[in-house]
């Protein structure tokens, strides 16, 4: 669990520019920002050893061959923190949060494509263990807001120092002969280098190479060329809260077909949106908000939301913690395990 902290100005700074590029060096970093090296690196290894801020690899799923799946859990009241115990060790679930209330809770999951068997052994699996009532899982279809990282965090560096953190990328092209390789190339080894990045998106090179077999020179170019074809991208890890927005709701939103543009244009350009997808299900569009309080979530809701049309219904819950956010834990959870006593043993791999 992250401790409480307050970013200062140069936390907030080194925050965005690892936002722009989370394997950036901190000698980089440390020429954009106006500050010493040795003060760069230290302060964030001070913030990631108190679990306030971490980069994260994450892999876009559906160039690998995977679905990414919004699922909700209704449980009993007894059953809902041993099940969130136990999917939070899971290594193909993220997002995972409680909600207030206390019977809910919400995960992204991963699983193989439709083609295989899309889930269904985990999703048969939470049907079966004792306290829980109902699963609703929708598929995400397209992310539309989010991706590149909350606007809550991303204000910190001039346009200028922005270009300044950017390579001369190019952006993912599908019809990219070399994008599509390096898709086609996905194996073990790079589930490996996926793994180690999830926990560290700064590993060091020779650390990468040592959990992939291959020789510093193919860690480099393998990044470089996944990274390139929108494969791997990396995300910073942290509370919106220290942000000063310590309100996290969900919204699933009913739009009709027609509205799906507007309304998804629309949401990526809210600053109060951390991440929208449309998906499959009753409610084609999801969304997480970040808000200071309730009375600026009803602003929200009355304002922002209420002037874009084809919205249907809207459905909203708080969120009461993140029992997990993008990355896996760095650290085992301290509270007992009753999902692995007796018979709430079903979700265990």
């Amino acid at each position: 669990m992250a401790q409480s902290a307050t970013l200062d100005t140069l936390d907030r700074r080194l925050i965005h520019a690892l936002q722009i590029d989370g394997r950036a060096s901190f000698s980089r970093i440390a020429g954009v920002l106006g500050a010493p090296e040795r003060t760069v690196t230290r302060r964030y290894h001070r913030l990631r050893s108190a679990l306030v801020v971490r980069v994260v690899g994450l892999v876009d799923s559906s160039r690998i061959g995977k679905l990414d799946w919004l699922v909700r859990i209704d449980c009993t009241p007894d059953a809902a923190d041993a099940v969130t115990a136990v999917l939070v060790r899971r290594g193909d679930t993220s997002w995972i949060a409680p909600l207030a209330g206390g019977t809910r809770l919400t995960c992204m999951v991963r699983t193989p494509t439709a083609g295989s068997d899309g889930g269904r052994p985990l999703f048969d699996h939470l049907l079966r263990t004792p306290g829980v009532r109902d699963v609703e899982a929708s598929c995400l279809l397209r992310p539309v807001a989010g991706v590149g990282g909350w606007a809550g965090r991303t204000r910190a560096l001039e346009a200028p120092e922005q270009t300044a953190l950017l390579d001369p990328v190019p952006e993912p092209r599908t019809d990219d002969p070399e994008a599509a390789r390096a898709e086609a190339d996905w194996g073990e080894a790079e589930e490996r280098l996926a793994g180690a990045l999830a926990l560290d998106g700064r590993a060091d090179i020779a650390q990468l190479a040592t959990v992939t077999g291959w020789s510093a020179s193919t860690v480099r170019r393998r990044i470089a060329a996944l990274r390139a074809a929108g494969v791997l991208h990396f995300e910073v890890d942290v509370d919106p809260s220290h942000f000063g927005f310590p309100l996290e709701a969900l919204l699933w939103l009913e739009v009709a077909p027609a509205g799906l543009a507007e309304v998804t244009q629309a949401l990526s350009r809210h600053t109060a949106v951390a991440f929208a997808a449309v998906t499959t299900g009753r409610a084609s569009v999801f969304a997480m908000v970040q808000c200071r309080d309730t009375a600026a979530l009803y602003d929200y809701l009355a304002g922002d939301l209420a002037a874009l049309p084809g919205i249907g219904r809207v459905e909203s819950a708080l969120i009461h913690r993140r029992a997990k956010r993008a990355g896996p834990l760095l650290l085992p959870a301290t509270s007992p395990r009753p999902a692995e006593r007796g018979p709430g043993r079903p979700l265990r791999r």
